[in-house]
């Protein structure tokens, strides 16, 4: 069939489009392929693919219709996107529109322009993306298929989560020059920090500061487009929700953030002091013990990340050989056993690592009992803060998805535990990365997630927000 179509092509390249109905056109060919169903129609399109289906759109009213179909470019969209496909799917279905985010679809085929999406997401050439952090940050291009490269960032450039920051527009030069690319081309979306969970007037004050610093760098830069968006939020996206309660494990602190249909529940998180800095000094610690001296800290945390993992049941597992090792370098080959999991532990058991906190457990399950108790939670759907997402390099250890929920589930009453699942970082240490990256290939961006120079200056931080409710 895909061939007799293709016979019809040669006549029709003959006509210009605008000839009057395609005058012209040989009958006798095109007269057997309208006889053909529907769906025989759409698996041939399907064949010749989008480009030469857009063309089969010329020959009549009826093809035209055909090429039309939703299905048709459905089809297309999910071979564009191959392996993140559902990733792509859930952008547009959920996030297209923008912020505030859509919580409840009931049939995309009603309410997804497909044809219209895949154009759109064609023509996009793309955009930068920083995922900044208290550590380093990762940066790169939203059509690649990982970020390009990681830039210390304390290091060189100081706190850049502080508001005060001095270095911010030097980290931004250092991030462009990397990249090659001149900021006045391309749409920018940056990562804002996960950092404090109270709702007071000056912590709130203290992120818009954040804030605008960052969007006025930025334009000052000449950048044509900002999108700000919280890290936690991203990683959400990132496993395909659009509620729930995102677990990041940081740098210097754990953050337990609820999120409902985008927005941070700051009111009702909660931050614990530990992470991934307290995890690599633990086991520095016990390699100390052990009389392993003499490492440096960058190699620690190198064996933290291939060595270590969490116990499913800790008093047990000290009675097994764990003994496992591993090469770093050219300081040879280190060899641990139950440091392997003693390290993470101290994530449930704050005191082994001297550490005065509350166990990880007690702190989600804490935040859990805020968001069912609270308003939110009584209007909202009920399950919505059962969706519970590590985020962050620590957090990839493995085994800690299943222990946290093993402990969440003995903590909690069973009327709130039941139906709560925990998920592993879904893109390991980079899922913020590409929370973004899902955002900003999306067809209606950059249009329904940025802010431009000129909203800035008229409408401030909220310029999407007070944008929208001036157009009505």
């Amino acid at each position: 069939m895909a061939t007799l179509l293709r016979r019809i092509w040669k006549s029709v390249t003959k006509f210009p489009p605008s000839s009057q109905n395609n005058a012209g056109l040989d009958r006798g060919i095109v007269a057997p392929v309208e006889k053909l169903t529907p769906d025989v129609f759409l698996l041939i399109l399907k064949r010749l693919g989008p480009k030469d289906s857009v063309m089969a759109a010329l020959v009549c009213r009826a093809w035209r219709s055909m090429v039309a179909e939703e299905r048709l470019w459905y089809f297309f969209l999910q071979e564009e996107a191959g392996e993140m496909w559902e990733t792509v799917l859930f952008a547009e279905t959920y996030l297209r529109s923008g912020f505030p985010v859509r919580s409840v679809v009931t049939d995309i085929y009603d309410h997804l322009p497909f044809r219209l999406i895949y154009g759109q997401r064609k023509q996009f050439q793309g955009s930068v993306i920083i995922d900044g952090g208290s550590g380093y940050c990762k940066y790169g291009w939203s059509k690649s298929s990982r970020a390009a490269g990681r830039l210390s960032t304390y290091a060189e450039y100081g706190n850049i989560e502080s508001p005060m920051c001095p270095q911010r527009r030097h980290f931004f030069s250092a991030i462009y020059n990397r990249l090659q690319l001149n900021p006045a081309t391309q749409p920018i979306i940056i990562t804002t920090p996960i950092c404090h969970c109270d709702d007071t007037e000056s912590v709130n004050a203290a992120r818009q500061q954040l804030q605008e610093e960052i969007y006025t760098v930025l334009f000052d830069m000449n950048v044509p487009a900002v999108c700000a968006i919280n890290q936690a939020v991203l990683a959400l996206y990132a496993a395909r929700q659009t509620s729930g309660i995102v677990i990041n494990v940081g740098f210097q602190v754990t953050s337990v953030v609820p999120i409902l249909c985008g927005k941070v529940m700051q009111n009702v998180g909660v931050e614990i002091g530990l992470g991934a800095l307290q995890l690599t000094a633990y086991l520095s610690e016990l390699m100390h013990e052990k009389g392993i001296d003499f490492v440096a800290m960058a190699s620690v945390r190198t064996l933290k990340e291939n060595l270590c993992y969490v116990a499913e049941d800790y008093h047990a597992e000290l009675s097994k050989n764990v003994e496992a090792s591993f090469t770093v370098g050219d300081e040879g080959v280190f060899t641990l056993s139950h440091e392997r999991f003693q390290t993470g532990e101290i994530l449930f058991q704050p005191e082994l690592g001297g550490v005065q906190t509350m166990g990880l457990h007690r702190a989600v399950a804490l935040c859990i009992e805020h968001c069912n108790t609270s308003e939110v939670g009584k209007v909202a759907d009920e399950g919505w803060f059962k969706n519970v997402v590590l985020a962050g390099g620590s957090a990839c250890l493995p085994g800690l998805a299943g222990r946290l929920e093993k402990e969440l589930l003995q903590a909690l009453p069973s009327t709130i535990a039941k139906g709560l699942k925990v998920l592993p970082p879904p893109y390991g240490s980079e899922s913020a990365w590409f929370g973004a990256k899902s955002i900003s290939n999306m067809s209606t961006f950059p249009e329904a997630w940025c802010i431009t120079k000129n909203q800035f200056q008229k409408y401030g931080v909220n310029a999407i927000r007070d944008a929208a409710l001036d157009d009505n």
